[in-house]
């Protein structure tokens, strides 16, 4: 069978951008083997450095859907991995006028009559997408959160017609699927709480946890963590978020718990590194750095902006521990990278997260400035719990592994090739 995949391969998109390239080395793995089946890689990134590694005749890429561009916006679509139908959908929710009903799905007839030229039977999105369900090929389709239908209260998932495009998306996403992947338990939990009363079925919905990035090494030598260090002038010890500045990311309390650890003489720097682009990131970072003011720890905080990829394991390894009070999961790559390379974790005790960390996280309520702080003092200066912390994190790590990823991404395709051709 010939499938077709649309990666998204922006470094800047995060944790999916990581996800699908999870998903393509697995894949391509797996392929190593003497698969028959054969792959069409469907993106606007053809000079990506891993496509070099795809070979022919069992791999080829493409740029997706030529049918849907519109000239005028093509510079905004390259920018942001969106073609032109899915950017007239979403400026319409948001403009309030003529607004479409979730139910009512789009049609792409071109571009499923140009996918089934090029003999593509069965699609593959790693990142929600709606032109999985508007083109009308039988397809599969991670869903990595519903934070829309959990926590509205979150503009970056429900404001100008956020929340109903989201909606429109993962409704239809869901219930038009022949399989739907889902990071965890809880994740799968959550979407037949949401969508089971259309029609999504328990087996349809299959469990694919989050790994490490695959482009990061297993081990980070002494000579990398120093070039990593004199690169960004990093202090000796320092804490660690990578993450966007989106409110839910919390940035804005763990200043404040820098502010009342500062209070018992302990005045640890901490390392930023993520986008601020975009209105709703702008005005997080600015508010950010109000309270780092306000706290007097300006002077603790390090924003280094997007990093490239080849330095984020120098991070990872340099770091004292990571701090990830997020409000969303149901779970996070971020941790499992910090595990890799033995670096502490400090995260949220909530739903999704606490079941991925066990006991391998100071875990804390992402509401409370207070438990955040004493998470951070606890790990900072209490270097024998900080050691066997990272040991509980590395051994946690070691029970799920990329040959275990594989094999699961495997079954769920050929069950999807099953119910597909009947």
């Amino acid at each position: 069978m010939k499938i077709g995949v649309v990666p998204d391969l922006r470094s800047s998109a995060g944790g999916i951008y990581q996800y699908s390239i999870t998903i393509l080395n697995a894949l391509r793995e797996s392929t190593s083997d003497g698969s028959l089946d054969q792959f069409v890689i469907l993106t606007e990134d053809r000079s990506h450095p891993l496509l070099q590694e795809f070979r022919e005749p069992t791999w080829t890429v493409d740029v997706p859907q030529p049918h849907s561009y519109k000239k005028t916006a093509k510079r905004v679509l390259t920018r942001f991995g969106l073609d032109a139908l899915t950017l007239e959908i979403m400026e319409r929710f948001q403009s309030g006028s003529n607004k479409l009903d979730v139910d009512r799905v789009q049609s792409r007839p071109h571009d499923k009559q140009w996918l089934q030229s090029l003999g593509i039977e069965l699609m593959l999105y790693p990142t929600p997408q709606a032109r999985s369900f508007e083109i009308g090929l039988p397809y599969m389709m991670a869903i990595h959160d519903l934070q829309h239908r959990l926590q509205p209260e979150f503009p970056e998932v429900s404001a100008n017609g956020e929340w109903n495009y989201r909606e429109y998306l993962f409704r239809n996403g869901a219930r038009h699927a022949l399989m739907v992947l889902t990071d965890s338990e809880v994740g799968k939990e959550d979407v037949l709480n949401f969508y089971g009363q259309y029609g999504v079925q328990p087996d349809r919905v299959k469990v694919l946890p989050f790994l490490p990035a695959s482009y990061l090494p297993s081990e980070v030598s002494a000579d990398e963590q120093r070039r990593v260090r004199r690169t960004y002038n990093l202090p000796e010890r320092f804490l660690f978020y990578p993450a966007q500045f989106w409110p839910h990311k919390n940035h804005a309390r763990i200043i404040r718990a820098l502010g009342l650890v500062k209070e018992q003489k302990i005045e640890p720097p901490i390392v930023f590194c993520g986008s601020s682009e975009g209105s709703i990131r702008r005005a997080a970072l600015k508010e950010v750095m109000k309270i780092a003011s306000e706290n007097r720890v300006t002077k603790q905080i390090l924003n280094l902006g997007y990093v490239p990829d080849d330095d984020m394991a120098g991070l990872y390894a340099a770091a004292a521990a990571l701090v990830m009070p997020t409000f969303f999961g149901p779970t996070n790559i971020p941790v499992l990278e910090a595990w890799r390379f033995g670096c502490p974790v400090i995260t949220s005790d909530i739903r999704g997260i606490r079941e991925q960390v066990g006991n391998a996280a100071v875990l804390v309520d992402p509401k409370s400035v207070e438990a955040i702080a004493d998470g951070i003092q606890k790990i900072w200066t209490d270097v024998q719990f900080s050691l066997a912390l990272a040991a509980n994190g590395r051994h946690r790590l070691s029970s799920y592994t990329p040959a275990d990823f594989r094999n699961r991404l495997v079954n769920i395709i050929e069950e999807a090739k099953a119910y597909g051709i009947c």
